[in-house]
């Protein structure tokens, strides 16, 4: 694929300077580092998400058996009746 890029000066003229010394085309090196760089994401280890929790006992015993509906009822009361709807 052809494409077109804008380097840094500097980095410009120290690749083509490694390009003259070691006989590679620049178009090599510049495959190379991207390759590299490609490598380097691929390998970086992820990073572990750390649960969210909030130190309690669940659920309070009033809405340990009840539904969703329910605790959402709960939670939205008094903050209009449109907050929820459509929401089952």
């Amino acid at each position: 694929m052809k494409t077109t890029l804008d380097i840094a000066d500097n980095i410009a003229i120290q690749s083509r300077g490694l390009s003259k010394r070691e006989h590679v085309p620049f178009k090599e090196l510049v495959e190379e580092g991207l390759q590299l760089v490609l490598q380097k994401h691929a390998a970086a280890p992820k990073r572990a998400v750390k649960p969210v929790t909030f130190k309690g006992r669940g659920v309070t015993a009033e809405f340990q058996s009840g539904a969703w509906t329910d605790i959402r009822d709960t939670i939205y009361a008094g903050h209009g009746s449109c907050c929820h709807a459509g929401l089952d």
